[in-house]
This record gives C-alpha cells, structure tokens and sequence, in this order.
C-alpha cells in the first residue's frame, strides 16, 4: 500500500507541494523550515541579492554543516533534529512578535 503523504512547504516566501512517506513528514517540513531560515540569514547579510544565488549559498552552508558532523566521531541525527526543531521555534518566536508590532 502507498504511504506517501501530500505536504506543503513553504521556501524563500514559496510554496512547494511535495508528496513524501508519512513516516518522513515531520522531518522534511523540519529541513524546509532549516533551509528557509538559512536562506534568510543570507538574504538578511545583504551581500546576495540574486535568489538562485542565495538558495545555492544556502544549500552549500547546509552540506558543509553535514560534512562536518559526519567528520565527528559520529553522525548523531538526533542531536540534527534537536537543533532544526530549536531553529523552527526561533523562527515562530520571531513571527509572533513581527505580527504583534505590526498590530
């Protein structure tokens, strides 16, 4: 029987509809939200303006960051997931108070 699951994710102020196992959700709407927070930082730094540009910046930042933790004495996923899940917070603190001052 097919597992996969329909979810949408939202990029760089885009919205993907991807289809993934159900098993897989959380954690691939947890990498969209890291990347997007990736590619916001970069878009915040200001030097990078071209979008293609700052999603590859973004993506590039993102394997290095996994080169790295694979070069450790090991590759410990959870301790991946603890910090997309403290990244994802961050990111819904920051929005509630933006839409609260807009208020």
């Amino acid at each position: 029987m097919n597992n996969n699951q329909r979810l949408i994710v939202h990029i760089a102020g885009r919205e993907f509809s991807l289809t993934c196992p159900a098993a897989e959700r959380e954690e691939i709407q947890l990498a969209a939200t890291y990347l997007d927070e990736k590619i916001q930082t970069i878009k915040a730094d200001g030097k990078t303006v071209d979008s293609d540009r700052v999603t590859m910046i973004a993506a590039l930042s993102i394997a290095h960051e996994l080169l790295i933790l694979r070069d450790g004495s090991s590759f410990d996923k959870n301790e991946i997931k603890r910090r997309i899940v403290a990244l994802k917070r961050k990111i819904d603190e920051a929005m509630a108070n933006k839409g609260s001052q807009s208020m």
